[in-house]
């Protein structure tokens, strides 16, 4: 047993090192676990699984920033790149709410961009180079990989400390903790080559696929340089993606040559990008609009991104008639911007404008059936004045968007004020597991389909025991970290 005590914790600390980079973003910014364990071959499948179950926990330890427009463009983005990446999985989007510059990807489909993120990259070529990386992370099954590597690495190491610890034992002292440490050391080199190494992939691959989605593939070059200045005025202290992607003048290189050798498109402003990150910039400078509008003016805007935000700010401040009137200026002038009338329909909704919101939301929607933003709007204003239409739209919701926890707390709230109660029940249970609170949604789908069977429900009882039957299994990969 002691030998045992001994040997795990410096196990630990190499494995530290040769996590991926996901994982370590994970565990350094929110304390969460690792993703997954050592072993030598992980399917696809599993990585699903398993990028799943870390969603899950990563959510119930993050602030999200539940920006339905914001998320609906990052689908957008992901969705220009994606054909070109080779990544097969359906994605999932989260952004958090975090003034760090950071974005990730973690196998099974999820990329995660920190709010902060917009903050620093000005054009939307540099935004899509970290998401084409991060993309090229994903479709080499880095994951995968890296853990065929523990295994193969982590037998010899483990005997080579054992040794060591063998020779401290019998009286060799010193000598036998030198042979533990030399053992370690040239574990974790062997990691760390072997991740520059996944680095080098995900920027071949992330640059190729700038190039073919029409963006300009030398904003990754360009990109890395910023962050390495940024680093020097700090002090040194590099931002959060470069802990985890770390870059050196070699591979700034590397990139800038291939990125020479392809297309670079006509220089374009992206309003839908500025937009976005005016939104972007209030919400980390909720407390000081002029500081998000001073910032967004730093980088030559539209004036139409200016006009935005100054009409977000207005309708922070309670000057709502002003923002609706400057955004349905902004609708006319540019009508193919479906965040512009969302905007609007939003602020109106906030400002207690009911109808005016449902007519906004309701007229993009005959337009795009499938628009988020204009169909969150609906149902929060049918829950309001029709709860059972709100029940149905949410249902269909539900079906479009199994990975979106905000859907179905807006269901359970609806099944409840319909009457439809066992639904509700099933809702918040979704909610829950969608959030990592996987216990207390199996306790709610137990009492769920015991009620659904003193009332004869059978039908919902089924459902619900199939959904406790998914439940456990979302458990046992939550146990798995």
């Amino acid at each position: 047993m002691p030998r045992r005590w001994m040997l795990f914790p410096v196990l630990c600390l190499a494995l530290t090192f040769c996590a991926p980079a996901s994982n370590v973003l994970a565990q350094d910014d929110y304390d969460l676990p690792e993703l997954g364990g050592a072993s030598a071959t992980v399917s696809s499948g599993e990585e699903h699984r398993l990028g799943r179950a870390w969603l899950r926990q990563f959510r119930a330890q993050t602030d999200v920033w539940q920006d339905p427009i914001a998320k609906d463009y990052m689908h957008g983005l992901v969705a220009r790149l994606l054909p070109y990446t080779g990544v097969n999985d359906d994605i999932v989007i989260t952004l958090v709410d975090s003034r760090l510059l950071n974005a990730f990807a973690v196998p099974g489909g999820i990329v995660g961009v920190n709010s902060g993120l917009f903050s620093f990259t000005a054009s939307e070529d540099a935004l899509a180079s970290v998401i084409a990386h991060e993309l090229g992370h994903l479709s080499q099954h880095h994951f995968a990989r890296r853990m065929q590597r523990v295994e193969e690495t982590q037998l010899p190491t483990m005997g080579a400390m054992l040794i060591g610890m063998v020779l401290a034992a019998g009286g060799a002292g010193d000598a036998g903790l030198a042979t533990m440490v030399g053992s370690q050391a040239a574990f974790i080199q062997d990691q760390l080559a072997y991740s520059r190494r996944f680095e080098q992939e995900a920027d071949r691959i992330g640059l190729d696929a700038l190039a073919d989605a029409g963006f300009d593939p030398q904003a990754m070059p360009d990109m890395f340089r910023a962050m390495q200045r940024r680093a020097s005025l700090q002090g040194g202290n590099p931002p959060e993606f470069l802990l985890t992607h770390p870059v050196t003048e070699s591979r700034i290189s590397d990139t800038q040559a291939r990125a020479n050798q392809l297309p670079s498109p006509e220089p374009h402003a992206s309003l839908a990008f500025s937009l976005v990150r005016a939104r972007a910039l209030l919400a980390l400078h909720r407390d000081n609009p002029e500081q998000a509008m001073t910032q967004l003016r730093q980088d030559a805007p539209p004036d139409a991104a200016v006009r935005y935000l100054q009409a977000l700010t207005n309708a922070q401040t309670g000057h709502t008639d002003q923002a609706l009137a400057t955004l349905d200026q902004l609708s006319a002038a540019h009508p193919n911007m479906s965040m512009l009338p969302a905007s609007a329909a939003e602020i109106a909704l906030d400002a207690g404008q009911r109808d005016d919101a449902l007519r906004r939301a309701r007229r993009i929607l005959r337009l795009q059936p499938d628009y988020r933003p204009a169909q969150l709007v609906e149902a929060k204003v049918l829950l309001q004045q029709a709860p059972r239409q709100a029940f149905d739209v949410l249902r269909r919701m539900s079906d479009q968007y199994p990975e979106d926890p905000q859907v179905f707390t807006l269901l359970a709230e609806a099944a409840g004020r319909s009457g439809h109660n066992l639904w509700g029940m099933l809702a918040r249970a979704e909610q829950l597991q969608l959030t990592g609170h996987i216990d207390r949604a199996i306790k709610q789908l137990d009492i769920a389909e015991e009620t659904a069977r003193e009332q004869g429900d059978f039908v919902m009882a089924n459902r619900l025991a199939e959904r406790r039957k998914a439940y456990l299994g979302y458990r046992r990969a939550l146990q798995d970290f």
